[in-house]
């Protein structure tokens, strides 16, 4: 099956990085997806993952005229959306990356570069990094104080668990609770936010 394009990188850093992509691709990503970047390096490919959490969609002179006109036609929406090149900017947060086949759950060697295509896993790559070693890939999460935490990490349970239960692993959302509850029984307050978010989810019941 062909990957999914998300986009193209704009910008990035160590720690993560930032998506331009065309309305017409917004159905590709959503918060909490995971995104891997391919590589290539003196020192070998290898493929960096991300999880997405955050999308924004920027206004510019002409979306502030046509938010306070009114009747605005149908076509207008539609070719401010499709044919101008006004990109969405989607945030992702490394998480991981691959070499040689071994799944590393660290902030990857080197940030991608500009222009560099970004995909969407498939579900066998979701399985593949989220099943190597235990959840290691939780921490870069954790500490982005800045993030709503509890939504990212509930999103990305959610289309995990849909993954692993297609691959015939049901428990894996349950495994994924219990390590997140161990890793913040020292804070209380981000531990029931995430645990309120989950329970919205309904995976767990």
């Amino acid at each position: 099956m062909k990957p999914i394009e998300v986009g193209r990188l704009l910008r990035g850093a160590a720690t993560g990085f930032v998506v331009g992509c065309r309305v017409t691709q917004i159905d590709a990503p959503s918060l909490g997806a995971l995104v891997l970047v391919p590589q290539a390096g003196a020192a070998g490919a290898y493929e960096i993952f991300g999880i997405i959490h955050d999308i924004r969609v920027d206004d510019d002179g002409l979306v502030r005229q046509l938010v306070t006109a009114e009747n605005v036609a149908d076509n207008i929406i539609q070719d401010n959306r499709v044919n101008r090149n006004v990109p969405l900017e989607i945030s992702v947060l490394a998480v991981g990356y691959r070499q040689n086949g071994h799944i590393f759950h660290l902030l990857p060697p080197r940030p991608p570069l500009s222009l560099d295509l970004i995909y969407k896993c498939s579900a066998a790559e979701i399985c593949e990094f989220t099943s190597a070693g235990h959840f290691g890939y939780f921490r870069h999460i954790l500490r982005a104080a800045d993030l709503p935490v509890g939504e990212i990490l509930a999103a990305h349970l959610q289309q995990g668990h849909e993954a692993h239960a297609a691959a015939g692993q049901p428990d894996w959302a349950q495994q994924a609770a219990r390590e997140l509850i161990t890793l913040l029984r020292d804070d209380y307050a981000t531990l029931m936010a995430v645990l309120g978010a989950l329970a919205d989810t309904g995976i767990l019941n």
